[in-house]
């Protein structure tokens, strides 16, 4: 069997912002009712984390929980114990409505960080990016350009998005076109 590798495959950038392949990362898609307790409980006691509020999420892309719709939830964790997870994950929730699925191996995680990294964004996400809007703590789905995204602050200046894996080069390239040197805008700095 072959070695795991990312799409992007340690890939880095370095222009008015850091962008880095932030390499394999479990990611598990978790699909139920959120209201329901026994649905609530299963996810709390496998992920250690509790559902988050709308647009939240806890932790960050090394161990994590993260709304993604009403519902649906990412969970993050360390690649090798994705499938050990997901397996606990169904069955806690055994007899419920549900659906978990392992997707590390069709997502790529990206680590941007920089004073200008709000700016770059904003270039090709439709989001109000001002610090008292979007902080630490909350995720947006969106596109970056034309591809889907999801992205959230883990610090002030230091972000994590995740897309699909096959546009991975693209949203690399896309950065290394909009955060060259000398291109910053300075709108939230």
């Amino acid at each position: 069997m072959s070695d795991p590798v990312t799409g992007l495959k340690g890939a880095h950038f370095t222009g008015d912002i850091s962008v880095t392949d932030a390499g394999l990362i479990g990611m598990i898609s978790i699909r139920g009712d959120f209201n329901a307790p026994a649905f609530r409980n299963a996810v709390a006691a496998v992920t250690g984390h509790a559902v988050p509020e709308t647009r939240a999420i806890s932790g960050d892309a090394t161990g994590g929980l993260a709304w993604m719709s009403p519902d649906e939830l990412l969970y993050f964790c360390s690649y090798a114990e994705a499938p050990s997870k997901a397996d606990a994950l169904s069955d806690q929730l055994t007899g419920t409505h549900h659906m978990v699925a392992v997707i590390s191996d069709a997502r790529a995680v990206f680590r941007l960080s920089g004073a200008g990294v709000r700016d770059v964004l904003a270039k090709g996400a439709p989001v109000d990016l001002d610090p008292a809007r979007m902080g630490a703590g909350e995720i947006r789905r969106t596109r970056l350009g034309q591809v889907a995204v999801a992205f959230w602050f883990a610090e002030r200046d230091v972000v994590e998005l995740v897309c699909f894996r096959s546009v991975a080069g693209f949203v690399m390239d896309w950065f290394e076109v909009t955060a060259h040197a000398g291109s910053e805008v300075g709108f939230h700095g």
